[in-house]
């Protein structure tokens, strides 16, 4: 179990309970790795027995994660987000359906809110394409909210379980020798976002699919520790890592318009944080 942590002392302590809860009848360990937070997050997490890594700066997350990464023990990894609950026995059942499915190399669950509603913003997602995401940097899925259904899989049926291109960083189970293979949990060139997706396409390139299950279920709060950023904090590092995907992944010719169109994004963010 590896955790991310920057100034979650509201959320760490009930997510590590419910860890704790999850496992019923599997040995397991959990690691969290804190990126300089200036709150009460690593005195929490000490104080309830959680070996603890601490980072002097905020190292991102997939870095953060990789750290944890190379002293982890176990047959498979769940990166687990701070601001998540599973539910009792939970972790034990999807930890059998993995070993139950040799084929998989990822799997994630259904994330509900606090109502146990399924949560559509932590749905899964289809792979990316250029043109969807030029249409984010301008914000036009503001006015015209449909424009994007398909990436964001409007008609996913989370009742079902099914393969995905991509499932949220924020639950993901993944076997260790897909890490060993790579030599990494998530390409250290993403700082913050888009790290999930990446290795998700790592996963099936080498073979393995990507699955999501409704066998359990897992309370997302989604970004709490992003809502005390800025927009342009958040724009900035979103699209830095949007254009890194694409460099990795796409021609030239079509990462391109992600670099030119990148700075009426930051804009556009800047002009909002004076604004709002």
């Amino acid at each position: 179990m590896i955790t991310v942590t920057w100034n979650c002392d509201k959320h760490i302590a009930g997510q590590i309970r419910s860890v704790i809860s999850g496992c019923r009848r599997i040995a397991y360990e959990q690691i969290v790795v804190d990126n300089a937070s200036t709150d009460k997050t690593c005195q929490v997490v000490e104080n309830l027995g959680v070996k603890l890594i601490r980072n002097q700066a905020n190292k991102g997350f997939g870095t953060a994660n990789n750290q944890a990464a190379e002293l982890a023990q176990g047959k498979f990894f769940l990166f687990l987000n701070a601001d998540m609950k599973v539910e009792e026995g939970s972790l034990d059942k999807i930890v059998d359906w993995l070993n139950q499915h040799k084929d998989v190399g990822i799997v994630s669950c259904k994330l509900v809110d606090e109502s146990s509603k399924f949560n559509a913003e932590a749905s899964p997602r289809r792979f990316p394409k250029v043109w969807e995401d030029i249409l984010l940097i301008l914000k036009i899925p503001h006015i015209f909210p449909s424009v994007l259904n398909h990436y964001h899989m409007k008609d996913f049926d989370p009742d079902r379980e099914q393969e995905v291109d991509s499932v949220r960083g924020s639950f993901m189970l993944i076997r260790r020798e897909i890490i060993e293979k790579l030599g990494w949990a998530f390409d250290p060139r993403y700082f913050i976002w888009y790290e999930d997706i990446d290795i998700c396409r790592e996963v099936k390139k080498m073979g393995y699919k990507v699955m999501y299950t409704p066998i359990i279920s897992c309370v997302d709060l989604v970004g709490q520790s992003f809502k005390k950023r800025a927009t342009y904090w958040k724009q900035k590092n979103f699209t830095r890592s949007m254009l890194t995907y694409f460099q990795k992944w796409e021609p030239g010719y079509k990462w391109i318009w992600i670099a030119l169109l990148r700075p009426v994004g930051l804009g556009l963010a800047w002009l909002n944080d004076i604004l709002y």
